[in-house]
């Protein structure tokens, strides 16, 4: 008798390909050509996407040693760069002996910790490889064959004409045409082997394999070489244009808020890599923050201008700033060092804004003289020696008065913004590098006045000026045209410092009226290449955004393989022992759930057995009996709950109880549900007058909080059920209360923290008071409602389907 055995394999979400990556970030599953245009893409380029196989930890361990077939490998000699096994420790098969091991003239490792050791030092290399190298050669190849057919055809002609009179001639031009055919073999060969080292780093089916491909075959040096444009003797270097790579989209999207716990406003922004920047407001606090708010490091000695553009940070992460003394220091990427750069000599010019050029790697700083009330510009070079100084027009007029911020477009031009307080009015002056003055913006249309605050500029040029009176972010082309708002006051509260950051092509907002930090995208990139083909030559550009012209595959959907039944039919009943009321249930596998009363938790099977049972885990002492969500179960088994101090506790085997967090000061944590897609935990809190969803991950470290909309309003007054949906969306029950009634609202935010919709009404027009929630497989979002006392049936976009009654069914 034959039996059958049924293999379930992940698929990718975005087509019906197998799973070979995984997205941490989104979270989602990926195929190979999925992965590359998931990571193509400006929105998501900085995405964690990692092989599936690190995300379920398979590192093997078990492998063969090849000198000693009865032997597995168990650690691995830093030095020599290979693997051993036992025997491999007594005998010297490798060019050295154990005694010298013991000697610690060799560093010998686990073999697993060798494995990961190397393989988060070679991340970063692999990770410039796939985002940026393989995006851009293809482009580049594409401009060497179109020149390569070129000097074909225009040489030929000259070729024929020459040969009958001179040889030598005829060598010469060889010469010519040989380094162009170099330059398109070399790349078009080599984009296969930076796909090969992509893949041995990405797809390595052993530790083993990956180790030993290290030590023979990826060497940083060498895949930056051909990584590297060619220079050709008494030749140069190909440029590629930003233009063909990258196009504004017509609307800018948000990709998410971030609010600045630390600051009063923010005036100047300095963006690093790995989504932090540097914020500074109006009472001299310069903080340093990540994408959740939270304070990183605090610098306490910047100087005491209000709008100035006080600074900024060089390629290394150094942070560069003015101090109180107006001197110009430099703080290490360690946050360790602090040093003084420039003392600026002239006691009569202060310092007053700082930009550190990428291309040149000078600094321009803006400088004020008060008694004669002139600005100027000043050049730093990388040693600290002053080379340029910008003051005055051609026909000897003063370009500047008291410049606030500055900035250094692609082509080289020196943009400066300047306010006259004493009369409302402002001017952005623009010069080209060598001083040389070109245009003066002063609003749109012309004669209308501007205010303008920060400024910055982009990839394709532009310039963005934060303008105070328009209340608005103007775009101008990099000859001073007027080209559109590109966020106005409906975005976000009167925006006033910008911060552009040149990997992700993202921009940042920050408001005067708010400690809010907006993010927005306005690009996208324009080329890419066949993903799953390994030759350089096949381009497409994308018509919408970023598309691929390859066969589109229907996307399995649950929606084809489920669907919902009328009315609900009662499956099982049981009677639970050990808590007095249902409020809340976790279940922990098909046949155990977890069951909560005011101050119980019990574990139950089917059959209402009491398995487990912990007193007093939390004290309700609302005036209402609000009921919370206070407990949660992780793929692990695991529980997390809420005690009666609103510390979150957790208990692995039933047995070892342990703190996860405190509660925080005059916050108190109400309800908690663990992702079963990235094994977070969302927490729901509150105080007295307004409520935060708070995202930790598993080793209880804060990464996200969620409690603003993108106008500054409270999205929560006091979460008491949270629960995440298929898409990633969070989802909580709110809930309000006065003197006459209580109410409440079903809040749902995406992945980001960005708010989607507010569900509050029946199709009566009656408010909603809402209690437990959960989301299905159909990714509907099921509430229970306390007024109409009926479970409501909610779509993924917020639209009302039907009830589900629950007075037939006895509840």
């Amino acid at each position: 008798m034959e039996t059958t055995k049924n293999t379930k394999v992940h698929q990718c979400s975005k087509c019906s390909g197998d799973t070979e990556y995984f997205c941490g970030w989104c979270p989602c599953h990926l195929c190979t050509p999925c992965k590359e245009k998931h990571l193509i893409k400006l929105k998501t380029i900085n995405h964690n996407v990692v092989p599936y196989c690190e995300k379920i930890k398979d590192i093997p361990t078990q492998e063969r040693c090849e000198m000693h077939p009865s032997k597995v490998y168990i650690k691995y000699c830093e030095v020599c760069q290979v693997p051993l096994c036992d025997s491999c420790l007594q005998y010297s098969n490798y060019g050295f002996h154990y005694s010298l091991c013991r000697k610690k003239r060799h560093n010998i490792l686990s073999l697993k910790k060798a494995y990961r050791t190397k393989h988060q030092q070679y991340r970063e290399t692999i990770s410039t490889i796939r985002h940026d190298a393989l995006f851009y050669r293809p482009i580049l190849l594409e401009g060497i064959k179109t020149d390569y057919e070129t000097c074909h055809t225009k040489f030929s002609i000259y070729q024929s004409n020459m040969l009958g009179k001179s040889q030598t001639i005829k060598s010469n031009i060889d010469n010519v045409l040989r380094p162009v055919d170099f330059i398109h073999k070399y790349l078009k060969s080599n984009m296969s082997i930076i796909h090969k080292y992509m893949l041995i780093y990405e797809q390595s089916p052993s530790a083993v394999k990956f180790l030993l491909s290290i030590k023979e075959k990826i060497k940083t040096k060498d895949v930056m070489d051909l990584l590297s444009d060619i220079q050709i003797k008494n030749g140069g270097y190909r440029s590629m244009r930003k233009e063909k790579m990258l196009k504004r989209l017509p609307d800018p999207k948000e990709y998410h808020s971030v609010r600045v716990t630390d600051l009063a406003i923010c005036r100047h922004i300095s963006c690093l890599p790995s989504d932090r920047v540097w914020v500074s407001d109006e009472k001299h606090n310069l903080t340093l923050t990540n994408t959740t708010g939270a304070p990183l490091h605090h610098v306490k000695d910047l100087c005491r201008h209000v709008y100035i553009g006080s600074h900024t940070v060089r390629r290394e992460s150094e942070l560069i700033y003015i101090d109180r003394k107006y001197r110009i220091k430099t703080l290490s990427s360690d946050m360790e060092t602090t040093s003084t750069f420039i003392h600026t000599p002239e006691s009569a010019f202060k310092p007053r804004c700082v930009y550190w050029s990428p291309s040149t790697d000078d600094l321009l700083v803006g400088m004020y003289e008060k008694k004669r009330q002139e600005g100027k510009v000043a050049r730093y070079n990388n040693t600290k020696k002053l080379i340029q100084t910008i003051q005055h027009c051609t026909n000897g007029q003063t370009l500047y008065i008291k410049p606030c911020y500055i900035t250094e477009n692609n082509n080289g031009d020196v943009v400066v913004s300047e306010d006259d307080f004493s009369n409302g009015s402002g001017v952005v002056v623009v010069v080209d590098c060598g001083g040389r003055h070109r245009f003066s913006y002063k609003g749109h249309p012309p004669g209308s006045g501007i205010e303008p605050r920060a400024i910055c500029t982009d990839a394709l040029s532009h310039i963005l000026v934060c303008d105070r009176k328009t209340k608005s972010v103007q775009m101008l082309d990099k000859d001073g045209q007027f080209l559109l708002h590109l966020i106005g006051e409906f975005e976000i509260s009167q925006p006033s410092s910008l911060g552009y950051e040149v990997n992700t092509h993202r921009l940042w907002v920050g408001s005067r009226k708010k400690r809010a930090l907006n993010v927005y995208g306005y690009m996208e990139r324009r080329y890419t290449k066949f993903v799953q083909s390994h030759t350089t030559d096949d381009m497409i550009e994308f018509k919408n955004g970023l598309q691929s012209t390859e066969p589109k595959t229907q996307e399995p959907k649950n929606e084809c393989l489920l669907k919902m039944s009328f009315p609900p039919e009662v499956l099982h009943s049981l009677k639970v022992s050990g808590v007095d009321t249902c409020d809340h249930i976790s279940f922990v596998t098909s046949g155990h759930i977890l069951v909560s009363d005011i101050k119980n938790l019990v574990l139950t099977n089917t059959n209402g057995d009491k398995l487990y049972r912990l007193k007093n885990v939390h004290a309700r002492t609302d005036v209402f009996s609000i009921v919370y969500g206070i407990h949660t179960v992780n793929s692990k088994g695991e529980i997390f709950y809420i005690n009666r101090d609103y510390d979150i506790k957790k208990i692995s085997d039933y047995k070892e109880t342990t703190t996860f967090k405190r509660s925080k000061n005059s916050y108190w944590n109400h309800c908690v549900y663990c992702s079963p897609s990235t094994g977070d935990l969302l927490v729901g809190v509150s105080n007295s007058v307004t409520g935060m969803v708070d995202r930790y991950s598993q080793t209880g470290h804060l990464t996200q909080t969620i409690n603003y909309d993108k106008r500054g309003g409270t999205l929560y007054v006091k979460p008491h059920f949270i629960t995440e949906n298929k898409n990633g969306d969070v989802v909580v029950s709110d809930y309000t209360y006065d003197i006459f009634c209580s109410v409440g609202t079903a809040v749902v935010t995406d992945r980001g923290g960005r708010h989607r919709f507010s569900y509050k009404r029946l199709p009566s027009g009656h408010r909603i008071d809402p209690r437990g929630i959960c989301t299905d497989s159909l990714s509907q979002i099921l509430v229970c409602d306390v007024k109409s006392v009926k479970v409501l049936v909610i779509d993924k976009g917020g639209n009302f389907l039907r009830f589900l009654s629950l007075e037939s069914l006895d509840i």
